[in-house]
């Protein structure tokens, strides 16, 4: 019997609860589900019976993609680094793309730092998973999180790189501390945001004006 035989005929495991399958591809409907049932309820409200009912499949459907509630956690961490990655991969540089005299300016840092901020107030059900301590703090990490995380500060490093010699200076700013502070720094004005505690636009471009204006003259220390 087929994965997908399985997954539409909860009656076959004595539990009477035969649901329509959906086809195409279930792991993905799941994995959105769950982030809208997190964004919508909160992760405590989060269930693999509730999530297979919001999808439309057996009960045990969700069981053939995560073993249990902890994976699924962690593979919508992953999907969050994912989509992360997707917008902070694009270097903000001055000029057109592909334009070889592009360089890199305040304003494409002060760019990069409202990129980041968007995705974290705008993607907090992921953003909460990705960076939450309840989840790297566990003895439960899958290696794919890890993997994508990882390479995902790997990808802010590189950026610096990038910075650095866009400048023409040889800074004298190691690229593995300046992306642990900058990037602590712009999680804490994540953090503040999400939780309500700062809520006026005004005063949050402001600090993320003063953040780049920060950044970039760290950048041009030699």
């Amino acid at each position: 019997m087929s994965n997908s035989d399985i997954e539409n005929s909860g009656s076959s495991h004595g539990l009477g609860d035969h649901k329509p399958y959906h086809h195409g591809d279930l792991r993905r409907q799941l994995l959105d589900a769950a982030a809208k049932l997190i964004r919508e309820e909160g992760e405590a409200a989060l269930s693999m019976r509730k999530l297979a009912l919001a999808v439309g499949v057996s009960r045990t459907a969700p069981y053939h993609h995560f073993s249990d509630k902890q994976a699924l956690l962690c593979a919508v961490a992953e999907e969050g680094f994912r989509r992360f990655r997707g917008i902070v991969s694009v270097r903000p540089e001055s000029g057109e793309i592909g334009d070889q005299a592009a360089v890199v300016d305040e304003a494409a840092i002060r760019l990069f730092i409202r990129r980041y901020i968007d995705f974290a107030v705008n993607n907090a059900e992921y953003y909460d998973l990705m960076f939450g301590g309840h989840l790297w703090k566990s003895q439960q990490l899958t290696a794919s999180l890890k993997e994508v995380a990882y390479a995902s500060f790997k990808v802010y490093i590189e950026h610096i790189r990038h910075w650095q010699k866009s400048t023409l200076l040889e800074s004298a700013v190691d690229p593995l501390r300046y992306a642990q502070v900058t990037w602590s720094t712009l999680h804490g004005m994540s953090r503040l945001l999400i939780d309500g505690i700062y809520l006026d636009s005004a005063a949050v471009a402001a600090m993320s004006d003063t953040a780049a204006d920060m950044f970039w003259r760290q950048l041009q220390s030699t």
